[in-house]
């Protein structure tokens, strides 16, 4: 196999795996390689492009459904469904500044690292959107999985297990997703000079409300609520919540325009603007997120901001030989973090995803070994020996 292959159909790609599987030719699979700095880096002989699987195969607005090859921009995805006023909910991020990328990538990148947005909170994750896939297990064999309704409960749910697999159980061709109509509007509500304890509170409140809030994050002391749907509904519960919150102090909103920026900020991790600072991903209970980067800061020279009303913590630290893991780590308790980016020579040393129990860890390694026996596929890119 030449150093980089782009096959030219599900055939081709299935050949190409098989062959690396009885040599045990060790392979990285990438589409755009927006994402490539995601994950452990890795010792591959070869690299199967997949950037030729492209366009969209189907698309029913009517039926909110979308097939499109898996090396499809995520861009011309975006565009052909807000022709139809629709969207992809889970609200992908664009982590091009972040990881240096000159875009957002495929869809193959996104699901593969089931990447979601501040809707994630309400819409569910990029995993729940997933009806059906193709592509070409470690074992060189090509498999369909799921279909083109939602109610589909018929045998595995494998594009479920396959979104945040990083590559490394299928290389996949087509995904078919499911999409909703976008709201009418949306409004922001924006309460300022909250400490970190207050806005958690304040975004609890206001996620327990019957207002239906589709975004709840806090950053530098400004907290920020997104209502979305008809205007009417949205003014209605926009006043409502304001007056929940009013033990806050001085409550103020954006309008649509200025609230899709403030949110598409948020999405893309803007606020960590720092190129030479190492960030890390923090899954905590959102009661317990002040508390833990409160105990962060007072170790290690610390920047972060709140999403998914405090379930999610985006954090930068300054250079450190293991990236700040052990102090990060320490600190979080119940939950789990993932270095996000680093240079490649810490990211060698340093567990990039939350480390596993022993029975979670075996179970992982049993899912690997049933896809991709030979241990072909981006091998120890999300944990070594997986």
């Amino acid at each position: 196999m030449a150093e980089v292959v782009r096959p030219a159909s599900l055939t081709e790609l299935a050949s190409l795996v098989a062959e690396a599987a009885q040599t045990r030719q060790p392979v990285a699979v990438q589409g755009k390689g927006t994402k490539q700095g995601l994950g452990r880096p890795m010792q591959t002989s070869a690299t199967l492009d997949l950037s030729g699987f492209t366009g969209i195969g189907f698309y029913e607005p009517e039926e909110l459904v979308l097939e499109a090859g898996a090396g499809t921009m995520l861009r011309e995805i975006e565009d052909a469904v807000a022709a139809n006023n629709q969207q992809l909910a889970f609200e992908p991020p664009d982590l091009s500044h972040l990881m240096s990328a000159a875009h957002a990538g495929t869809l193959g990148g996104i699901l593969s690292c089931n990447l979601s947005g501040p809707r994630r909170l309400k819409a569910g994750a990029a995993r729940d959107f997933v009806l059906g896939i193709a592509g070409v297990s470690g074992r060189g064999e090509a498999f369909k999985a799921g279909a083109r309704v939602v109610k589909n409960v018929t045998g595995y749910d494998l594009p479920k297990l396959l979104a945040g697999s990083y590559g490394t159980l299928a290389a996949l061709t087509t995904i078919t997703l499911k999409v909703l109509p976008r709201p009418e509007t949306e409004q922001t509500l924006v309460v300022r000079g909250l400490r970190d304890h207050d806005a958690v509170r304040a975004m609890s409140m206001a996620m327990q409300s019957s207002c239906e809030v589709s975004g709840a994050a806090h950053v530098s002391g400004i907290s920020y609520l997104r209502l979305e749907g008809i205007r009417e509904s949205v003014i209605y519960r926009r006043d409502r919540l304001a007056k929940l919150l009013g033990e806050f102090g001085r409550i103020e909103s954006l309008d649509a325009v200025p609230s899709q920026v403030q949110w598409q900020s948020i999405r893309d991790v803007a606020p960590l603007d720092g190129a030479d600072r190492i960030v890390w991903r923090l899954a905590v209970t959102p009661s317990e997120a002040p508390d833990v980067t409160a105990r962060i800061a007072k170790r290690i020279d610390a920047r972060w901001f709140f999403d998914w009303a405090g379930g999610l913590v985006w954090l930068d630290v300054p250079p450190m030989e293991d990236g700040g893991a052990a102090i990060i780590r320490g600190a979080i308790g119940q939950g789990h973090a993932t270095l996000v980016r680093a240079p490649k020579r810490v990211r060698r040393v340093v567990e990039v995803f939350h480390p596993q129990p022993p029975a979670l860890a075996a179970l992982s390694a049993r899912v690997k070994l049933s896809f991709d026996p030979a241990q072909i596929l981006n091998p120890g890119r999300m944990y070594q020996g997986v």
